[in-house]
């Protein structure tokens, strides 16, 4: 059986997600790369980079980025958003990264974490992310805020783009947020796709990142650097860095 994120990542999904812009996403960036605090020319890995909108905005800024997704549309789609090939795109899985370069920081943002029903799997990805990290190296995870998901989710939505009408269920099931979503097109058949994503709590994520040789330094709950709050804050932004048994041995 294929994999929701095998499916719901097409040419449709550049479609359900065309409003999120490149000006946004340097919006973003910028904040994050004042909580990096990386020298110019620093390595950076954006991990389920999809169409490239972080990359390129890191790249912008002055960093050495590789962009890794598993899905082929994403990645043309960036390649085709980047003509001067200013970040180097690749496919991988994020569980199994096919890279054994060190990086100065690893980022996962726009709630790309989650995606396996086997906790084991989702722990992987962050064993990966440690293990591409030099020493002292910086991650950043964005992620969504489970409680304020669980109080604020909005049940459908619908919305014109041309002639495609998208309508988008959500719901709380099972300890994960799903959204289903239909297209309509007069004349074609209709797509159905599923994105459903694991509500993993901060404790839950602090014990992962300890497993994993990772330290949370700070927690943010939006990007413009509001402290988090359980119960208000929208995102769920993890800032560390990697201070495993070595580091910590040789203070």
């Amino acid at each position: 059986m294929t994999a929701w994120y095998e499916q719901s990542f097409g040419e449709d999904y550049l479609i359900v997600y065309k409003h999120r812009d490149i000006q946004g996403a340097l919006s973003e960036v910028q904040k994050m790369a004042q909580w990096l605090n990386l020298h110019q020319g620093a390595k950076i890995f954006d991990l389920c980079c999809g169409m490239g909108r972080h990359s390129l905005a890191l790249a912008d800024l002055g960093y050495n980025v590789t962009g890794m997704d598993l899905s082929e549309v994403l990645l043309n789609e960036a390649n085709r958003l980047d003509p001067n090939g200013k970040v180097q795109f690749f496919k991988g899985d994020m569980r199994q990264i096919p890279l054994m370069d060190e990086f100065d920081a690893v980022v996962n943002l726009f709630t790309s974490f989650g995606y396996f029903t086997d906790d084991a799997e989702n722990e992987q990805v962050l064993h990966e992310m440690s293990r591409l990290l030099k020493q002292n190296g910086k991650f950043i995870i964005d992620f969504l805020n489970p409680a304020y998901v669980e109080a604020h989710l909005v049940p459908q939505s619908r919305r014109k783009e041309g002639e495609m009408e998208i309508v988008e269920n959500r719901s709380i099931e099972d300890g994960y947020v799903r959204k289903r979503i239909v297209i309509s097109e007069e004349g074609k058949k209709e797509r159905h796709y599923l994105e459903q994503v694991k509500l993993v709590r901060l404790a839950e994520f602090q014990r992962m990142l300890k497993a994993s040789g990772l330290v949370l330094d700070h927690v943010f709950g939006h990007y413009d650097g509001t402290p988090y709050d359980e119960q208000q804050s929208p995102r769920l932004i993890m800032v560390g860095s990697k201070r495993g048994i070595n580091a910590d041995a040789a203070k």
